[in-house]
């Protein structure tokens, strides 16, 4: 019988501690590592911020509208069983504030009455216009046009179902003006959006933008009248309430923090702004990801480092545009899942550009920090989790120790997210009731015991899926934004 003094066990014992000492310094590291680089970014944000609310004082957005050199935008908004909100978030689309832009919805093969509302709804006939087929797409059934004049900027592309990326390309094929505006049709646009969204593309001298993000906020529970969001509300639902947590942490921290040193790699396809002449260049959409909006970014700044063109992602960190968010788990999971191999795909696209210098900032610091830390978190969390609990069984970690660690990391995200919180109440104070408030503090509060464990999990099934081939978005159910008229109706019965 073996015993603790056999050299076997004593082998086996040393080994074992060793590999537990290496692990406890992996997480440690870890840990100090991502402390550390959202401090940096809170510091990098606040110091954008300020900039921003200072360059944007005085600053009069109508002299864009009126400015005879402001770019024309084609704005594309594919569509896939949107039936519930296609009509209402098509005629917001018609009434933003800008001189010069064409409204283009691509019914991706729609099985809902999404083509049928849009005919009936805009008096639209199907006819013959011409493109250039630049991009690959799956085929074109028909092309529509309005016959009342006060329709004449919009058209509906109605095609084969080919995805999200797909439909955009085909938009970009007929898109007319030099700025692409590519949205989610869900989405609600603030009426001085596309002249806030612009104005990098016309202010920037010394290098060329090529793209440029805004805020995307949670329209749940908000009013919405016109295609106008009217009145500001946090969700109802917790599940709600912690992805308005989360878009302001991502936003106004995250993307503010990249923009101040230009190595933003992402823009929300929900709403972003591009140059058409580059897009086209490197060839439009890569339709085989399901994270095409972050492939495309990476490709046009690979494009512009490679042919050595100074060049600049920009972010307005205004809260232009508002989507529906998934309150539903069996929803988020499938978006989260999605969101995980989307990075994945995109970063193992794109592997020249690691640690690779001729890529500046993108090569030496955004894909590195996207490869470790928002690809691998999942799995670090996951193992820590693992590692944590082997030492509690073990006894090799102290209750006291155990405790102050677990207090210390729970502070920490407690403090990011508040900052978050902070940032939108000081620049705009879009919720203005004490009691939204209160809901959100309370969201940060739960986040880390009831949302965040899930977060990890979805993002191990994406990395588990990406693995064993799964593709596809899987099935987003939408409930449709909720009127004005329908909270007046629920508060008389």
């Amino acid at each position: 019988m073996l015993t603790s003094k056999t050299p076997f066990c004593a082998m086996y014992n040393l080994l074992f501690d060793l590999f537990v000492d290496v692990m406890g310094i992996i997480f440690l590291l870890y840990s100090l590592s991502i402390i550390m680089i959202y401090l940096t970014m809170t510091v990098l944000s606040t110091l954008e911020m300020r900039d921003h609310l200072k360059k944007n004082k005085f600053a009069d957005y109508k002299d864009v509208i009126t400015s005879p050199v402001a770019p024309g935008i084609s704005i594309i908004a594919p569509a896939y069983n949107e039936g519930k909100n296609i009509v209402q978030n098509t005629k917001s689309l018609m009434t933003l504030h800008y001189s010069k832009y064409e409204v283009i919805i691509v019914n991706d093969g729609s099985k809902d009455d999404t083509l049928d509302r849009m005919i009936e709804s805009f008096d639209m006939v199907k006819t013959n216009f011409a493109y250039n087929h630049a991009i690959e797409t799956k085929d074109i059934r028909g092309i529509y046009k309005s016959t009342n004049r006060s329709f004449a900027k919009l058209t509906l592309i109605d095609k084969e179902n080919g995805g999200k990326a797909d439909a955009l390309n085909a938009g970009i094929n007929i898109a007319q003006q030099e700025i692409l505006a590519c949205i989610d049709v869900d989405c609600i646009l603030s009426s001085d959006s596309l002249t806030r969204m612009v104005r990098p593309f016309m202010e920037e001298i010394n290098r060329k933008v090529i793209a440029v993000g805004g805020v995307i906020g949670v329209a749940n529970n908000c009013d919405v009248k016109d295609g106008t969001v009217t009145k500001y509300r946090v969700p109802d639902s917790l599940m709600g309430r912690f992805q308005v947590v989360e878009y302001l942490r991502a936003f106004l921290m995250g993307r503010m923090a990249w923009t101040r040193i230009n190595g933003l790699m992402l823009i929300s396809g929900a709403f972003g702004l591009f140059n058409r002449e580059l897009v086209l260049k490197v060839g439009g959409y890569f339709p085989k990801t399901v994270g095409e909006d972050m492939e495309l970014v990476v490709r046009m700044r690979r494009y512009m480092a490679e042919q050595k063109i100074p060049y600049k992602v920009a972010f307005v960190p205004d809260p232009l545009c508002w989507t529906e968010v998934p309150e539903s788990a069996l929803i988020l999971g499938r978006q989260r899942n999605r969101w995980m191999r989307g990075t994945i795909e995109t970063l193992q696209l794109h592997q020249q550009v690691r640690l690779n210098p001729k890529y500046g900032v993108m090569g030496m610091v955004s894909y590195p920090f996207w490869s470790f830390f928002e690809k691998m978190a999942p799995i670090f969390e996951f193992m820590g989790l693992i590692y944590t609990i082997i030492m509690v069984i073990s006894g090799d970690i102290s209750a006291v120790y155990f405790i102050a660690l677990f207090v210390l990391i729970y502070c920490f995200s407690i403090m990011i997210s508040s900052f978050s919180i902070l940032y939108e109440e000081i620049a705009y104070n879009n919720y203005k009731d004490k009691g939204d408030l209160k809901k959100l503090l309370t969201t940060i509060m739960l986040e880390p015991f009831l949302i965040h464990p899930r977060i990890v999990w979805w993002g191990l099934k994406g990395h588990y899926h990406f693995i064993k081939g799964k593709g596809g978005w899987g099935e987003m159910i939408r409930t449709g934004f909720r009127k004005a008229t329908d909270r007046q109706n629920v508060s008389n019965a």
